[in-house]
């Protein structure tokens, strides 16, 4: 048995505080799991461990992010890895290695999709050997559409006998902004493309996390439309180009359970009628990462913005006789903080206390499924539902 089922690695950045003062107090006593806190700064450590109230022989490790050496030792003391430390394209690869070297379970919150196909080609058939279960992308991006759009497949088959061909993910309410290491991430991949050309083929592929195959044309999602499906216009969602390609990626790793052919997309609804188009033309122009005002890596929203935001996301699936399905997702947190750090903290205690698997690089929806969705709505403050729609 290992020393620990989980350590929270960056647990002195915003987020990482955040999943370890939720692991505090959604598991006190008898109820914690074996756990630790890791980062670069004992001091700091010791600091967070004492404002959160965690108790005072919480375990606490320090690692540096390019010290493999120290990553490799604390790796192989944990069960589970959660990493809240990016952008992942300057700091995650060493501990990546580490995990997949040791067998040891990995999640994080990247949005990242060139580096993470990178580690898909470098550590796939590794990880399969050593057993090691590395999760990307525990987070705002991508469960809430990974696990929605399974749901409506779910419910598709469960109701016609076949996946619905077509899937539109509409988020139709959001609460609470990005996070500063989102922004920071995305900075950093658009600094990586201006240096390498074919950083852009891969961020625009939304197979780029599906080697070897190319499915169905996808629509771009980059322009303002009007979907006659919800009778409402769309914006472009700024989100849309990590989940559409995880959502891929779970069906291939799911061996085409959502068809060969499946074509999916993600958009904003911006309203109905002429407001609506405006809205939507407006929204399609607005970069909200793009601007210097919002958080600092490290940095984030009040506990009570947090406690206040949430989101609500349509699935519509169509079928092929014209039939209708819907999934809803809810979350009742800010997406970038709140939700997010409740959703990768169970994530982690899934991949410990509920799913074995086997070992290479997966996706929440893949891996852990249904068993993750019922973990998120009881514990996280999830919900997910399916209906055939009117």
């Amino acid at each position: 048995m290992r020393d620990f089922d989980v350590i929270v690695y960056g647990a002195t950045g915003f987020t990482g505080r955040l999943v370890a003062e939720y692991l505090v107090t959604a598991y006190p006593g008898d109820a914690a799991p074996r756990w630790a806190m890791a980062g670069r700064s004992l001091t700091k450590l010791q600091s967070v461990r004492d404002a959160i109230g965690a108790p005072a022989d919480l375990p606490l490790l320090t690692a540096a992010a390019d010290d493999p050496a120290a990553l490799r030792a604390m790796t192989a003391r944990a069960t589970v890895v959660l990493s809240t430390v990016g952008p992942y394209q300057l700091y995650g690869a060493d501990l990546v290695a580490a995990c997949v070297a040791t067998g040891t379970a990995y999640v994080d919150l990247c949005g990242e999709p060139v580096w993470m196909r990178h580690m898909i080609d470098a550590h796939h058939a590794q990880a399969q050997a050593s057993g090691a279960r590395i999760v990307f992308s525990c987070g705002f991006d991508s469960i809430p559409f990974d696990l929605g759009v399974l749901t409506l497949q779910d419910a598709a088959k469960a109701r016609f006998g076949v996946p619905a061909p077509r899937v539109k993910g509409r988020v139709r309410a959001m609460k609470g902004g990005f996070s500063g290491g989102t922004a920071a991430s995305l900075k950093a991949t658009l600094a990586a493309a201006a240096r390498d050309p074919s950083i852009l083929k891969l961020l625009t592929s939304p197979f780029a996390l599906t080697p070897g195959f190319t499915g169905a044309h996808q629509p771009a999602g980059l322009l303002p439309e009007y979907d006659p499906t919800i009778a409402a216009w769309v914006a472009p969602f700024i989100m849309a180009p990590i989940n559409t390609k995880n959502v891929h990626r779970t069906n291939f790793l799911l061996g085409q359970a959502y068809g060969a052919d499946f074509v999916y997309d993600e958009m904003v609804v911006a309203g109905l009628g002429d407001m609506g188009r405006a809205a939507a033309e407006a929204l399609a122009k607005m970069n909200p990462l793009a601007s210097d005002k919002g958080p600092k890596p490290g940095e984030g929203p009040s506990r009570e913005e947090r406690d206040t935001g949430h989101y609500d996301i349509l699935f519509a699936g169509l079928m092929p006789d014209g039939s209708r399905i819907d999934a809803v997702v809810t979350g009742d947190r800010d997406p970038g903080y709140g939700s997010t750090s409740k959703m990768i903290a169970e994530t982690a205690l899934c991949l410990v206390r509920d799913v074995a698997g086997n070992g290479g690089v997966w996706t929440p929806g893949a891996l852990m499924g249904t068993v993750l969705r019922d973990r998120l709505q009881a514990k996280a403050g999830l919900t997910f539902t399916a209906d055939a729609a009117d």
